[in-house]
């Protein structure tokens, strides 16, 4: 059975937390969600983005999530691969040098990592993205550029993949995003 290590803290965006935990359970990856200083059985709190016409987008309070794994604990060296979250705690989360070693070993490694929305943030963070093609939500731009990244513009529903990468700007993209890291980790699921 592979496993994805997904990162994850208060304010996450709902459906980048939600969908790909439910999708990659459903095919049969084991996916731990964590967030630095919580443990096992404790929650977060979500927050919902929504696209409503205005300048950016619109905020709700989402759901609260039970992470099934404590941060404290973690083994990396059981993951095949790594999903960043969006929503607003990468600008709080690419503040610990913890999850900033996280990403680093699994790029170090090119094991599978995607990262929606502003989850590309942790990527900028972590000095990971020099001659990397991303996307991401459209206001990270100036971070990815501002580390060596290459930003591609894509729609909200589309991804990109490059090397072990795969990223999107926003929830719409999830299917492509996890069609993706599904690729990445070798995974086949044949239409029925």
């Amino acid at each position: 059975m592979k496993r994805v290590l997904i990162l994850a803290g208060d304010y996450t965006e709902d459906y980048e937390i939600m969908v790909p935990y439910q999708a990659l359970e459903m095919v049969g990856v084991r996916a731990d969600v964590v967030c630095p200083g919580k443990s096992e059985g404790e929650f977060i709190r979500t927050a919902i983005h929504d696209f409503e016409g205005d300048q950016t987008y619109s905020e709700k309070p989402g759901h609260n999530f039970r992470l099934n794994t404590s941060f404290e604990y973690l083994k990396l060296e059981q993951y095949d691969g790594l999903f960043l979250t969006g929503g607003r705690a990468p600008e709080y989360l690419r503040l610990d040098e913890r999850v900033l070693d996280i990403v680093r070993y699994f790029m170090e490694l090119n094991k599978p990592v995607a990262a929606i929305c502003h989850g590309v943030q942790i990527l900028t963070a972590a000095d990971v993205l020099r001659g990397r093609k991303v996307t991401a939500y459209p206001a990270v731009r100036p971070e990815v550029t501002a580390v060596g990244g290459i930003f591609v513009e894509k729609e909200g529903d589309q991804a990109l993949t490059d090397g072990n990468l795969v990223t999107a700007p926003a929830w719409p993209g999830n299917v492509e995003i996890l069609k993706g890291l599904l690729d990445l980790l070798g995974i086949r699921i044949a239409s029925l």
